[in-house]
């Protein structure tokens, strides 16, 4: 483990390589799973102000759900995330042309509709926060539907931290970055030797 400021951060991020391969896994990280994606308390009002935008992206089933339940609902950790549709299906995926699904509020964000990219919890994927009193965990999640990715990742030898730099970036700033970066140049003599 390491300590930046006030995380904690798993060696897996050094050490596991990961780089998404939508072409193999065709977003399935958006349409499976039994819970939604974690969300930030100020992100639950975003997301409901971009509705609007994003509305014509999303599925009659996604529509249906949002309008009985809102954008989100508490997990059974206490937790706010996405609504989901029957169970495992986030509201906010369409599927493009290729067949691959994806995002409608990184759509609008890449269509200039927006300044909001998306939750971080999806930006940051695989990584995972988890928030204690004192500081927040941040830890590499091995999920079965991503096994294409680690073996991409292993191809081009990408650090899961190397791969979401933007993303960590957006939520701990460019300092925490760098000193990331200093701590993996550190660990690599050190374990040379």
């Amino acid at each position: 483990m390491l300590q930046i400021d006030e995380t904690i951060i798993s060696l897996d991020l050094l050490d596991e390589r990961f780089v998404c391969d939508l072409a193999i896994c065709k977003g399935a990280c958006c349409i499976e799973g039994d819970s939604g994606a974690p969300l930030e308390e100020d992100e639950i009002k975003i997301i409901e102000d971009l509705l609007p935008v994003i509305w014509v992206d999303l599925s009659d089933k996604s529509k249906e759900v949002i309008e009985k339940q809102g954008v989100s609902y508490i997990d059974e950790d206490g937790e706010p995330v996405t609504s989901i549709v029957n169970g495992e299906e986030c509201v906010f995926t369409y599927t493009d042309e290729n067949g691959q699904c994806k995002c409608a509020i990184e759509k609008a964000y890449r269509e200039g509709k927006t300044d909001f990219y998306k939750p971080i919890s999806c930006h940051l994927y695989p990584v995972r926060l988890q928030k204690y009193e004192e500081y927040t965990a941040v830890n590499y999640h091995q999920w079965s539907v991503c096994s294409c990715a680690r073996k991409l990742g292993g191809k081009l030898k990408v650090p899961v931290y190397k791969f979401l730099k933007e993303p960590l970036i957006r939520k701990f700033g460019k300092d925490w970055f760098e000193q990331l970066e200093i701590a993996d140049r550190e660990l690599k003599i050190v374990n040379s030797k």
